[in-house]
C-alpha cells in the first residue's frame, strides 16, 4: 500500500483536531480506521475504470476489505444495496437529498456526503419487503424463481443520470458479447425499473429506457407530460397522473367558493406543469387567479425573491393559497412563511407535499392557518413495518462488524434509528409496493407460471413491457391496472391537517374520483384552524350579487365586479351572471329577478262566472226573440202585423236571433273552425238586421212624403218589389265582403301578449284589421 505508513504518521498526529471533520470508518482496530481514510480519500478521485488496477496493488487483507466495501461504489450511487436473483429489477430512490448549492460546472456529488433521506429510506424498504414476498416460500407468483434487485441512491439529477446510464450500458454490454461469442450468457440482467421520485427525474430516465423499451415504473412521478407514449413508450406509474390533481383541487376550490387565490409552484416539471395546468382551467370553474409565482430552493442567493412573493401574497388580499410543489422546495418556503408570521391563511397542497413531515413538523408551522391537501389513495401494508423493524436491526448489527466508511459518526448513524420507525408517508410506500408486485405478475405471464413451475428462459425488457400493459391485479383489495397511457385508474384522497396541541394529523375528510369525475366532501370532519372552526373562511374579490343583479366587470378578472339590477322582462342567468337576458315571449318577470315565470293562459272558459252570466242573458233573448217571432208568425195577416212590416220583421227577429247565436263561439278555446266563421255569422246577420230595419225606415218616411212630392218614384219603389231587392241587395253584398275577408283574411286562433305583460290572451286574429273593419262597417 503505496503511501500508506506516511499516511498513518500524519493521520496519529492530527487525529485530535480533525475528529470532527474527517469521515469515521465503523471498525474496531484503529488501524483499519487509518487505512478506512486513506481510501475514501483516493476513492473520491478515481473513475470506476481504475478500481481494478488500484485493487491490484494491496495485499494486506483486512485494509483490502475496507478499500472493496468503499470503492466498489461509484460516487453518487451505491451498488452495496443489491440481492442477486434470476432476474433484476433496478430501484431508484433519493436515500440522500443534495443541499442547495448552486454549481458552476457538470458534477456529480457524493451521495454519502449528503443529507439523509428518511422517505427515500422507506421507498427502499418498500421494494425490498415486496420481493422478500415475492421471493418467500410460501408465495406462488414465481414459484422457482428469485428475484433480485439493484438499488440506486439518486441524490442529485446527475446522480439519477448516471444510474440510468449504468443500467442500460449492462444491456449493451451482454448484447454485444452475444454477438462476438457463441457461448451462453446467464448473468442476470435488469428487465424493470423501479421510480424515480421525480418528475424533472423521470422525463430522464423515461426518455433513456424508452429507447430500450426498458419497462419503467414510478411510483411519486406525476406530471401528465409522461403520458405521452410518442415521447415515454416504456414509462407507466402507480400514482394518478396530475391531470386528475389538478381537477381534484378546482373541484375542491368550488366546493368552498374559493374564487380569488394565489398560486405557486416550485421551480422545477412537477411545480411549472402543474401550475399551467390549473391556470388553463382555473376560469372554465370560475376561479380567478390573483397572483402567481415560482419557488425556488432555499438558499440565501433566492432568500429576497421569496420574500417578496410571501409580501405579494399578503398584498393581494387572498385568503387561500394553492401551492404546487414538490416537499423540499415547500419547506424552504413554509419556513419563511412562518418567519414572516403570515397567519389566518388556506393553504392547498399538493400530493407530495401535503402530508410531508419536512413541512408539518416545520417549527410554529401551526401559525399559517389551515391546510388542506391532495393524497394519493390510503393503503394498508400488512408486516411492513415489523419488516423494517428486524432489516434496522439487522443494519445496526452489521454496523459493528462490517468495515465501511461514512461521513457521520456511529453515534450519529445510531441516532436514526427512532426516527426511522416513527410514522411515514405509507402510500408512496404502496406505491413502490405495488409497482413490484406488477412486474412480478408480468413476469408470472412470460414465464408460463401458471402450470405451478416457471420456465425459467431469457428475458428481454420489451417482452416484459407487453405483459405489464395487460396487468390486471388486486393488491390488498387495491385495483391496479394501466390505461392506454400507462396510468393507474386511483384517484385521491382529500385530506385536512388536524391540530390537536402542537400535534398534526393528517385527516381524511373526502375522496375525488376522476372515472366518473366526482368529489366527495364531508364538512364535519372539518376543523378549520381558526378562531371559528366550524366557519368556513372566504376568499372572494367581490361579495356574490344577490338574486336579480349582474356583474359589471371593474378591472381584468371577471372576479372582480359590480352590481346592477335588471329591469322587468330579463333574468341573470346562472350560466351568464354578466347579461340581463330578455325572458321568452310566454314568460315574464319582475325587475331583480334571476328566472322568468310563465304567463297566465286567458280566455273565456265555459265554467266562468262571467260565460254563466252571458250564457243565460243570450238565451233570454233568444227565447223572446223567438217568442215574439212566432207571435209575429201566428198573426201574419192582422192589421197590426202588416203594419209592423209582415215578413220584413220575421226576417229581422230571424236574423237578430242568429246573430245572438254566435256569442256561443267565443266561449273556450278557440278553434279555427269557430274563428273563421264566428264574426262572419254575426255581421250577416246584423246586415240583414239592419237591412230590415232601413226599408222600414225608409217606408214610413215614403208613406209621408215621397208619395206626395214623388208619386212616380213610389210607384216604382211599391210595384217592383223595392223593399226587397234592397234587403237582398245589401245582404249580398255584406255575404262578398264575409266571403271576400275569409278568403284573403281568415281569422286563426291566435296568442295575445301585448294585452298584459304576465298573460296570454287567446282569441281570434284580425279583430282590428281592414278587413274586419269593412265587414262590420
Amino acid at each position: 500500500m503505496p503511501g500508506f505508513a506516511e499516511f498513518e504518521a500524519r493521520s496519529i498526529e492530527s487525529e485530535n483536531s480533525k475528529a470532527n471533520e474527517e469521515p469515521v470508518c465503523l471498525n474496531e482496530t484503529f488501524s483499519e480506521i487509518l487505512a478506512c481514510y486513506q481510501v475514501c480519500d483516493q476513492c473520491r478521485s478515481l473513475n470506476s475504470t481504475d478500481v481494478p488496477s488500484l485493487l491490484e496493488a494491496f495485499d494486506i487483507q483486512s485494509s483490502f476489505n475496507v478499500y472493496t466495501a468503499v470503492c466498489t461504489e461509484t460516487p453518487g450511487f451505491q451498488f452495496e444495496f443489491q440481492q442477486d436473483g434470476d432476474y433484476l429489477i433496478a430501484g431508484l430512490f433519493p436515500v440522500h437529498n443534495s443541499r442547495s448549492i448552486t454549481r458552476t460546472v457538470p458534477e456529480l456529488p457524493d451521495c454519502n456526503t449528503e443529507v439523509f433521506n428518511k422517505h427515500g429510506y422507506h421507498l427502499m424498504q418498500a421494494m425490498r419487503f415486496a420481493l422478500e414476498e415475492i421471493n418467500g416460500a410460501t408465495s406462488v407468483l414465481l414459484p422457482g424463481v428469485k428475484l433480485g434487485y439493484e438499488a440506486y441512491d439518486i441524490c442529485s439529477e446527475t446522480a439519477n443520470l448516471l444510474a440510468a446510464f449504468n443500467i442500460v450500458s449492462k444491456q449493451n454490454v451482454e448484447h454485444q458479447n452475444e454477438q462476438l461469442t457463441t457461448e451462453k450468457h446467464n448473468d442476470p440482467k435488469t428487465i424493470a425499473v423501479i421510480g424515480p421520485d421525480s418528475s424533472t427525474y423521470a422525463f430522464t430516465t423515461a426518455s433513456v429506457m424508452g429507447y430500450y423499451l426498458m419497462p419503467q415504473i414510478s411510483y411519486e412521478a406525476s406530471n401528465e407530460l409522461l403520458s405521452n407514449k410518442w415521447l415515454y413508450p416504456s414509462f407507466f406509474r402507480t400514482i394518478p397522473t396530475d391531470r386528475y390533481q389538478v381537477r381534484a383541487m378546482l373541484q375542491l376550490l368550488s366546493e368552498f367558493q374559493w374564487t380569488w387565490i394565489a398560486l405557486l409552484g416550485s421551480d422545477d416539471d412537477y411545480g411549472t406543469q402543474g401550475m399551467q395546468s390549473l391556470s388553463k382551467l382555473a376560469l372554465k370553474y370560475g376561479i380567478c387567479i390573483a397572483y402567481q409565482a415560482i419557488i425556488p430552493s432555499y438558499s440565501e442567493a433566492t432568500r429576497t425573491e421569496m420574500l417578496q412573493m410571501i409580501k405579494g401574497i399578503v398584498q393581494t388580499n387572498v385568503n387561500v393559497v394553492v401551492v404546487f410543489s414538490g416537499k423540499r422546495k415547500a419547506s424552504g418556503f413554509f419556513s419563511l412563511v412562518v418567519e414572516q408570521n403570515v397567519t389566518n391563511k388556506v393553504w392547498i397542497g399538493s400530493e407530495d407535499w401535503s402530508m410531508s413531515t419536512l413541512v408539518s413538523r416545520l417549527p410554529q408551522i401551526k401559525s399559517i392557518g389551515s391546510v388542506m391537501g391532495i393524497s394519493v389513495k390510503a393503503a394498508e401494508m400488512p408486516g411492513f413495518a415489523e419488516f423494517e423493524a428486524r432489516s434496522i436491526e439487522s443494519d445496526n448489527s452489521k454496523a459493528n462488524k462490517e468495515p465501511m466508511c461514512r461521513n457521520e459518526t456511529f453515534s450519529e448513524i445510531l441516532a436514526y434509528v427512532p426516527s426511522l420507525l416513527e410514522t411515514f408517508d405509507i402510500q408512496s410506500s404502496f406505491n413502490v409496493y405495488t409497482a413490484v408486485y406488477a412486474v412480478a405478475h408480468a413476469l408470472h405471464q412470460l414465464l408460463g407460471c401458471d402450470s405451478g413451475e416457471c420456465q425459467k428462459k431469457q428475458v428481454h425488457p420489451w417482452q416484459l413491457l407487453q405483459q405489464i400493459k395487460q396487468v390486471n391485479i388486486s393488491i390488498h383489495d387495491a385495483p391496479l391496472y394501466f390505461d392506454n397511457n400507462g396510468d393507474p385508474p386511483t384517484g385521491y384522497d382529500i385530506i385536512a391537517w388536524n391540530w390537536a396541541g402542537d400535534r398534526v394529523s393528517y385527516k381524511v375528510i373526502g375522496s375525488y374520483s376522476p372515472n366518473p369525475e366526482r368529489l366527495l366532501i364531508n364538512r364535519d370532519l372539518i376543523n378549520w384552524n381558526a378562531k371559528d372552526n366550524k366557519t368556513v373562511p372566504t376568499s372572494v374579490c367581490s361579495a356574490e350579487c344577490w338574486k336579480g343583479y349582474r356583474r359589471v366587470l371593474t378591472g381584468t378578472h371577471v372576479c372582480c365586479f359590480n352590481c346592477e339590477a335588471c329591469p322587468a322582462g330579463t333574468y341573470v342567468d346562472i350560466n351568464d351572471l354578466f347579461n340581463c337576458k330578455p325572458c321568452e315571449i310566454h314568460q315574464w318577470s319582475l325587475p331583480e329577478s334571476d328566472a322568468c315565470l310563465n304567463r297566465t293562459v286567458e280566455y273565456l272558459p265555459w265554467n266562468d262566472i262571467t260565460s254563466a252570466v252571458l250564457i243565460i242573458t243570450s238565451v233570454m233573448t233568444l227565447l223572446l226573440t223567438v217568442a215574439t217571432a212566432g207571435l209575429f208568425l201566428l198573426n201574419l195577416n192582422t192589421p197590426v202585423v202588416k203594419s209592423a212590416g209582415g215578413k220584413t220583421c220575421l226576417l229581422m227577429l230571424s236574423s237578430l236571433a242568429c246573430a245572438s247565436c254566435s256569442v256561443y263561439g267565443h266561449f273556450g278555446v278557440p278553434t279555427a273552425v269557430g274563428c273563421a266563421f264566428l264574426q262572419e255569422l254575426f255581421c250577416l246577420s246584423f246586415t240583414i238586421c239592419l237591412s230590415c230595419v232601413a226599408v222600414r225606415s225608409f217606408q214610413i218616411v215614403c208613406i209621408f212624403k215621397m208619395s206626395g212630392k214623388l208619386p212616380k218614384a213610389y210607384e216604382f219603389w211599391t210595384k217592383n218589389n223595392g223593399p226587397r231587392v234592397f234587403i237582398l241587395v245589401s245582404s249580398a253584398i255584406g255575404f262578398l265582403i264575409s266571403l271576400l275577408r275569409i278568403v284573403l283574411d281568415r281569422p286563426v286562433p291566435i296568442e295575445n301578449y301585448s294585452i298584459s305583460p304576465d298573460k296570454i290572451v287567446l282569441e281570434c286574429s284580425g279583430t282590428q284589421s281592414v278587413g274586419s273593419a269593412m265587414e262590420t262597417g
